[in-house]
């Protein structure tokens, strides 16, 4: 449930611009996210930062679409947060000596702290690698591809990077993780 509830400003974004086109989509998916604040507030009192983040990202680039009727903003829009998590995975283990990888995965899977560094560092440079090819498809291929890409193609991405990291960190899970 919380896959889909991460992903509805997506799918509304998806569906909105199929039956009406960029510009209904992009008012859609900012009030989406915005609800979407609104009910974490209310139901558990905080906010995910992840939601912040991407709250202030669509808020802006697709304010920016609106106002200045220029879709090539909300293009922008899924690059910006890829590059914002880069930032956040990378600066939060360099700078900080916090894995934020390890935090959201210890209290399931236990492994040694050179294997959690890579990881992390696997997440973040598939976020940098997914944010140029959002550019790329965006500004190299109609808006209708582009929207398809953005749900699908990331989507797609996304779960075979899930599944390649559960390959690859299988060996260091233990029979207690599991």
């Amino acid at each position: 449930m919380k896959f889909l509830y991460d992903l509805f400003p997506v799918i509304l974004f998806f569906i909105i611009y199929k039956l009406f086109g960029i510009y209904e989509a992009t008012t859609a998916a900012i009030v989406a996210t915005i609800a979407q604040i609104i009910w974490a507030k209310v139901k558990t009192g905080k906010v995910d930062n992840a939601l912040i983040v991407s709250g202030v990202i669509i808020v802006v680039f697709g304010g920016a679409t609106l106002w200045l009727h220029d879709e090539s903003f909300i293009k922008w829009k899924p690059t910006i947060l890829y590059w914002v998590f880069t930032v956040g995975l990378l600066g939060s283990q360099w700078l900080f000596k916090r894995n934020l990888i390890r935090s959201l995965m210890e209290k399931q899977v236990a492994m040694p702290d050179p294997i959690w560094n890579r990881l992390n560092l696997a997440w973040a440079l598939f976020f940098l690698a997914l944010g140029f090819l959002n550019l790329y498809v965006a500004f190299n291929y109609s808006t209708d591809l582009w929207v398809d890409f953005k749900l699908f193609g990331t989507m797609g991405l996304m779960f075979v990077f899930v599944i390649g990291q559960t390959l690859l960190l299988n060996k260091h899970i233990t029979e207690q993780d599991k």
